[in-house]
């Protein structure tokens, strides 16, 4: 438990400003909005949407990939850095999707995808000696992350070419200095056109060992969810070799003051060489730990004492939030992720509690992620007033939940998330916890204490002051109520936050 009030830490000078408790929606463009009738979402559809976005109290936007790609990997097998995919837009589509950004006051981060390509991308055949190569078989055990070898062979050439991820994307070799001024000049060009940073995907896989040794056999399940087969190795060498920093370094310096957000799939303890380069990391330790105050308490508090956090619970990679936890605890989630301290994640249609669906047969995605990449639900109607077609994915189940009916309701989740983002804005950078038992997590934040109930029966709400946010619709006595939160502001001073 954290010993005393916290202060979240800013290691880098020169981090943006806003993003240290920033509130960033991610959109995946292909099932958010379709506006030209052919059932898969757009970048001209993403622009319609914004004033949406805002009015929920969001900062900025985090568009999943928009590049051109032969959808090995749902767009993160990337063909051309420098263009939009036609199926999305144009980059003139894309320019008015920044400037609908900047009239809702939004800032936008791209994804950028450093540490490996589409096989059909042009470096892979005109610049071979950027990617990782072996000659005569694969020359260690390392594994894919999606199943079988990271080895495969390349036709044309008789060598073998490392991919940690599916064959169709080779991996690119950071410590060739012209991978480092291609992917370098990619940023510039996006920065140039108004971005205003970016997510930066597997950075853990820019560096591997140079002497290309095998991984050790895995003595024990890992702290984070790994797939079967990969999990049977302690990845030791095919990720995060000892020059990794180095390597991390050169993105910053290239993106200069722009916001750079690290995807680094490690434990929170591992995360401290990545803070002086990135301006935040995802806390995945928090996404997957046990829900039970006690195991949450235990991954915030390291999380909140290296500083720098991007708090998340879910995204396009995993499970929905609704289907992994239950429907009955999506109030305490959401209290719990946007009362931190630290930026906040949130994935579209989590505000409406969507749930995952069925994919469809063949999959498009072949490690089963399909279910959590449905198109959003933004009316009743069969299509959700997503497409005028029939969607690329179905949509799940938009009579129930959809975005027209949740913004009628005032007891809705979508209107919880509208007022938790309005609350946490008048939150100091302060964090201490003050109660931590087998059925509640208490904290304080500035002058406002947050008490989760993770219990089957309602419980007293820590501390004195008037309620100001309870996930109980109407109820404003100091009570948190099972599988709910309550926020309390002291009496002794008066907050614009009262409602």
């Amino acid at each position: 438990m954290v010993k005393g009030e916290v202060t979240l830490r800013n290691r880098r000078q020169g981090s943006p400003a806003w993003l240290t408790d920033a509130a960033i929606y991610q959109i995946y463009p292909r099932s958010f909005q379709d506006s030209d009738g052919d059932g898969i979402g757009d970048l001209e559809g993403v622009r319609q949407r914004l004033p949406y976005v805002r009015s929920l109290g969001f900062d900025g936007i985090w568009l999943s990939p928009i590049y051109p790609s032969p959808l090995a990997d749902g767009g993160y097998d990337i063909s051309d850095h420098s263009a939009v995919d036609p199926v999305l837009g144009t980059l003139e589509s894309f320019d008015a999707l920044l400037a609908e950004a900047r009239a809702n006051k939004l800032k936008v981060l791209l994804d950028l995808v450093p540490s490996h390509t589409s096989i059909e991308h042009a470096w892979f055949r005109d610049h071979p000696e950027w990617y990782v190569w072996a000659d005569g078989g694969p020359p260690n055990n390392w594994l894919s992350a999606f199943g079988g070898p990271a080895w495969s062979k390349d036709e044309p050439s008789g060598r073998w070419y490392l991919h940690s991820f599916y064959r169709e994307q080779p991996d690119l070799n950071w410590r060739h200095p012209e991978v480092q001024e291609a992917v370098g000049q990619v940023m510039a060009f996006w920065l140039a056109r108004g971005v205003d940073g970016f997510r930066v995907d597997a950075v853990d896989r820019l560096a591997k060992d140079p002497s290309l040794r095998d991984d050790h056999p895995a003595t024990g399940p890992w702290l984070l969810p790994l797939p079967p087969e990969y999990a049977t190795l302690s990845h030791v060498h095919s990720r995060d070799a000892d020059d990794v920093d180095e390597l991390v370094g050169v993105l910053r310096r290239r993106a200069g003051d722009a916001a750079l957000i690290g995807e680094v799939y490690r434990p929170t303890e591992e995360l401290e060489r990545f803070v002086n380069h990135f301006d935040l990391v995802f806390a995945f330790e928090f996404m997957f730990a046990s829900w039970h105050p006690e195991a949450i308490a235990r991954v915030v508090e390291p999380a909140v004492r290296l500083g720098q956090i991007a708090w998340v619970l879910s995204n396009h990679d995993f499970s929905r939030l609704a289907s992994r936890l239950g429907e009955d605890n999506l109030r305490l989630a959401a209290t719990l992720l946007l009362t931190l301290p630290g930026a906040a994640f949130v994935f579209q249609g989590d505000e409406l509690g969507l749930r995952d669906g069925p994919g469809v047969h063949p999959p498009f995605d072949r490690a089963g992620r399909d279910g959590s990449r449905h198109p959003m639900q933004w009316d009743a109607t069969p299509t959700g007033g997503f497409s005028s077609a029939r969607p690329w994915l179905p949509l799940v189940d938009p009579e129930h939940r959809n975005v027209e009916t949740a913004e009628e309701d005032p007891s809705s989740l979508l209107t919880l998330y509208r007022s938790l983002l309005s609350l946490r804005r008048c939150f100091g950078t302060g964090f201490e916890v003050l109660l931590v038992d087998s059925t509640v997590l208490a904290y304080r934040r500035g002058q406002h204490v947050v008490t989760l109930n993770f219990g089957d029966e309602p419980r007293q709400a820590v501390g004195e002051g008037a309620v100001v946010l309870n996930t109980d619709p109407g109820q404003h006595f100091r009570i948190a109520p099972a599988r709910g939160a309550a926020v309390l502001y002291a009496e002794s001073s008066r907050s614009s936050c009262l409602r």
